[in-house]
């Protein structure tokens, strides 16, 4: 049966786990209406990404 040698210690387990969290999402100003949207998104306030309008503002709400 597989058991491990040694215990493993309360340190060394935290620094396996460090990259298990969870990132929190990253948000940015809307460079045409300043409304917070998720970078490389379209925006959903006005439609627009790269500063030109992709959806018309109807469709995007």
């Amino acid at each position: 049966m597989a058991v491990p040698k040694t215990k493993i210690s309360t340190s060394r387990r935290g620094m396996r786990r460090s990259h298990d969290a969870l990132k929190s999402n990253t948000y940015e100003e809307c460079s045409s209406c300043g409304e917070l949207k998720r970078p490389h998104h379209v925006c959903e306030a006005c439609g627009t990404y790269n500063n030109r309008e992709v959806v018309t503002a109807e469709d995007a709400a």
